[in-house]
């Protein structure tokens, strides 16, 4: 058995190496703009960096600080050499890289060990993509820069100053919540913006779906019926955004339930291989279409000025609050005393609530087959509801397509349920 301190100082090492590399691959450690950091010192300062945090563990956090303090002097004074060059020297990237070296073999050192190696893995594929990373920034417009500073003001700034309390009847009006809704919407929009711009119109909205469809796929089904009115000529593309998020739904609920309760999650595999395969031979048929159509943007209309398109994030949010009173009335009514019926309500709003519920209603070996059950009739209630969102909301070539697809989904996943009960 390796100690562990021993294992905390060698992760320490890696990371510094790894980094060293990278910068002699780039060849910044050569040449008349050479730096002053190469694989050998990037090592040590990784080690350099562990002892650091191997010191604090002992209570020895004067000399751990003033040792760290030691390594990231060293880069500054080589900055300092290196900016003397001149105007072609500034660049301050290894000298930066190598602080951050430090500072992640010191998380290594008192046993941040995937924090230290995660942090790492970034750093490095920086460093590495840094013409993609120039080539992006120089693509960005004023408009998507303003975009991406009001979304972050929106999530870092606004979000955590709300109220996460509930206020009113029929479940209330959760302002942090809420706002949540908005950001997701919002953020679906500049996805999708970015998306068409990098794929084309055809092809882009099908991605941004599928992205979507990571963090909600009803907000997808919201989003994309409704700005199919204002670009019908996009119908088909949306549409298959809507499919694409409802099948990666699919992926990510065999994903999380794998990770709360393994035996749910075995048992609720057979319920939804019908719906993933149909899923995937759509999205990937409708894909290959897609490349092969050519849609002139300039005959499309552009559904808003900003990439975020807050405006209507916060008039679809102000929707989905009143779906959810609607469906808080009619379980207050009707009750829920089944636990298919309550997972068929529950379904219709909230995939990751159900997921978990039943995840932990599985933990009795009883109940196991009873909770993968409850899920995948989640997943027909939640395919129902986004059905309606088409066919309600919709264009009607977002009818036609969307509507064929979330039937033959929704299809395929009663088939499932048939198929594991008979």
């Amino acid at each position: 058995m390796i100690p562990q301190g021993l294992l905390n100082l060698a992760v320490a090492a890696l990371l510094g190496l790894a980094v060293g590399i990278e910068r002699e691959w780039s060849g910044r450690t050569t040449g008349p703009d050479a730096r002053f950091a190469g694989a050998r010192t990037f090592l040590l300062l990784g080690i350099l960096g562990g002892v650091a945090g191997w010191l604090t563990q002992l209570s020895l956090v004067p000399v751990a600080a003033a040792l760290a303090a030691g390594g990231a002097a060293l880069a500054v004074v080589a900055y300092g050499f290196a900016a003397r060059r001149g105007a072609a020297s500034m660049d301050g990237t290894t000298e930066a890289a190598a602080i951050l070296v430090i500072a992640l073999g010191t998380l290594a050192g008192v046993g941040e060990l995937r924090l230290a190696t995660g942090a790492a893995v970034v750093v490095v594929l920086a460093l590495k993509e840094k013409q993609r990373v120039h080539s992006l920034v120089s693509q960005l417009d004023e408009k998507e820069m303003r975009s991406a500073i009001g979304f972050a003001a929106m999530s870092i700034v606004i979000l955590p100053l709300l109220p996460d309390q509930s206020y009113g009847p029929l479940g209330g009006v959760q302002p942090r919540a809420l706002w949540t809704v908005v950001l997701i919407f919002s953020g679906l929009n500049f996805v999708g913006y970015l998306a068409r711009r990098a794929l084309g119109a055809a092809r882009g909205y099908g991605a941004a779906g599928m992205i979507g469809g990571l963090v909600s796929s009803t907000a997808v089904a919201l989003d994309f019926s409704r700005r199919s009115r204002s670009e019908p000529a996009l119908s088909a593309p949306l549409a298959l955004g809507v499919v694409g998020a409802c099948t990666v739904l699919l992926v990510r609920l065999i994903t999380v339930t794998s990770l709360l309760n393994r035996d749910v999650a075995a048992a609720l595999f057979g319920y939804l291989v019908p719906p993933l395969i149909v899923g995937g031979v759509f999205v990937a048929f409708g894909m290959t279409r897609t490349q092969k159509e050519k849609v002139n943007a300039a005959d499309v209309a552009v559904a808003a000025e900003s990439p975020l398109n807050l405006v209507s994030a916060i008039k679809m949010t102000v929707a989905f609050q009143v779906v959810l009173w609607a469906i808080a009335w009619v379980r207050a009514h009707f009750g829920q005393t089944e636990i298919l019926a309550s997972a068929a309500f529950l379904g219709l709003t909230d995939m990751d609530a159900l997921t978990f519920s039943m995840t932990k209603l599985g933990t009795d070996a009883a109940l196991v087959s009873l909770a993968a059950l409850a899920i995948a009739v989640g997943v027909v209630s939640n395919t129902v509801l986004k059905l309606g969102l088409v066919l309600v909301l919709g264009s009607p070539g977002m009818r036609r397509f969307g509507g064929i697809g979330l039937a033959i989904l929704g299809a395929a996943s009663v088939v499932g349920i048939w198929a594991m009960n008979r």
